[in-house]
């Protein structure tokens, strides 16, 4: 059986975050016809699954929305079961005896990758978008290009056709990413990413800090609040 991919399509892995709001814009911004799919593991941050929703009611009003097309939940919450950590259970977020702190899931990225893989298959494109990051990240093995190119090799061959796995961010830090969501939609874009999107891994959507929603001391709002901070200083040097 053969299943042609044109080249002009993407489905973008979009949590509703920082991160995959931007590559979200940066889709739009190259591919005539974008889908969107995220991913219901049992985060203990769930809010992000409306957040999302919210980010992409956003994008569709910025231009390029025109081209955003479908969005795809999927049920992974017996994966997130057996891939306990402190973003699917009640355990503190700290850092662990391997080096990795508790919030890894293992082998995350490579289950949404693999489910995702199928439903592009069957939604007809040949590219796959992600946010995964090895500059400014947490230290996830999952998030490494080296990891990413190895998940698209077995890909195209387990599906037998060409399967890409672009990650614009991959080599960016977070205030390049804020530039960067700067450079493909200006303020407004910025403002949509700012305020709707959802980074906090406690899930706090309270108070509205410079850089957006979050309790400020988890590791992903820290990066988050660093890289608005790098931004700012760089954007007045």
């Amino acid at each position: 059986m053969t299943n042609p991919m044109p080249a002009p399509t993407a489905l973008v892995l979009f949590s509703g975050g920082q991160d995959s709001a931007t590559s979200l814009a940066w889709a739009l911004d190259r591919y005539d016809r974008v889908e969107t799919v995220g991913f219901d593991y049992g985060q203990r941050h769930a809010v992000e699954m409306s957040a999302r929703q919210d980010v992409r009611k956003g994008m569709q009003a910025l231009p390029g929305g025109d081209r955003l097309g479908e969005d795809f939940v999927i049920d992974l919450t017996g994966y997130g079961a057996i891939a306990e950590s402190a973003l699917t259970a009640e355990r503190e977020i700290e850092m662990q005896a391997n080096g990795l702190p508790s919030t890894f899931v293992p082998g995350r990225n490579l289950v949404f990758l693999t489910v995702a893989s199928a439903l592009a298959y069957r939604r007809g494109h040949g590219v796959l978008v992600g946010g995964m990051c090895e500059t400014d990240y947490s230290g996830y093995p999952d998030c490494r290009r080296a990891t990413i190119d190895a998940t698209q090799q077995a890909l195209t061959l387990g599906l037998d056709v060409p399967m890409r796995v672009e990650t614009p961010l991959m080599h960016l830090d977070k205030g390049q990413t804020w530039a960067l969501a700067a450079e493909l939609g200006g303020a407004d874009l910025v403002e949509l990413i700012r305020v709707r999107s959802h980074t906090c891994y406690r899930g706090e959507r309270g108070a509205l800090h410079d850089w957006g929603h979050g309790c400020g001391t988890c590791p992903a709002c820290e990066l988050r609040a660093a890289g608005w901070q790098a931004w700012q200083e760089a954007r007045t040097a």
